[in-house]
């Protein structure tokens, strides 16, 4: 993590925030020079997004970019601004998602499937991180990788994605959202393993972590399971430090540990 620059997608979220805060130091001024505990200096930048109002969170190492990710024009307009600051990026992570609105809850049954709602989590939850691979894969191939420290592709999943693991029903936009996102994921990376080499795609469950996203449900979370957003992002940030290229095409829980599909 010594010289990387990053994406995060949705940093004004509980976890792409909490993300920003560990990757960059914001009490850090231009004449510092920030070493690792080895002596090795320091040299991370950080790119992250926003929607609609800039955030007021600054540091000299980062960088907030204004994109729409529901509008494949802004995304592609994020990384031509990009492309003006840096010629690559190392890691890109979508952390954005959609479970509710202000006016819709996850569905708990057929007759609650309403298609305005369920084309909003198709397009939030599995489109989206397509588009951001397609426009964002000419600054990841211009990285320095290699298969033990490959670049990386990430998106935040969720456990009730897997077919497999479905033991509850409900949920219908979200789980099939989810559920498509995944299997996007998987084409990617078989597609970069042949055509982007030492680029790890993951899909990554972080636990149920205090957002507004998961603040309906939390009534539900067993005592000890419902984390802060620094310690999910703490654990996802670890477990992404660890991959490798030849794990590329997993799907992942903030320990690391496989999900079934």
């Amino acid at each position: 993590m010594n010289n990387r620059t990053y994406l995060i997608v949705g940093g004004t979220g509980g976890i792409g925030r909490a993300m920003i805060n560990q990757l960059v130091d914001n009490t850090a001024s231009d004449n510092d020079n920030k070493k690792t505990d080895n002596g090795e200096k320091q040299d991370i930048h950080v790119f992250a997004t926003y929607h609609r109002n800039i955030p007021d969170f600054e540091a000299d190492n980062l960088h907030w970019i204004s994109m729409n990710i529901c509008d494949e024009q802004s995304i592609l307009q994020a990384a031509k601004v990009i492309q003006q600051h840096t010629p690559h990026i190392d890691w890109i992570i979508n952390c954005a998602g959609l479970l509710h609105t202000a006016t819709q809850q996850p569905e708990k049954a057929l007759r609650q499937v309403d298609t305005e709602f369920f084309l909003q989590n198709m397009q939030v939850n599995a489109l989206a991180s397509l588009l951001i691979a397609k426009h964002f894969r000419p600054l990841l191939a211009k990285s320095a990788r290699s298969n033990d420290e490959p670049a990386v592709f990430a998106t935040i999943s969720a456990r009730v994605g897997s077919i497999s693991d479905n033991q509850l029903g409900g949920w219908y936009s979200y789980r099939m959202s989810k559920a498509a996102l995944n299997m996007g994921m998987k084409n990617l990376s078989i597609e970069w393993n042949r055509s982007l080499k030492d680029v790890c795609v993951v899909v990554m469950q972080p636990g149920t972590v205090n957002t507004q996203l998961s603040a309906p449900f939390q009534g539900n979370v067993a005592e000890g399971q419902l984390f802060s957003p620094a310690y999910s992002a703490e654990c996802l940030l670890e477990v992404l430090n660890r991959m490798t290229a030849a794990q590329s095409g997993s799907f992942v829980d903030w320990a690391g540990e496989s999900i079934p599909w």
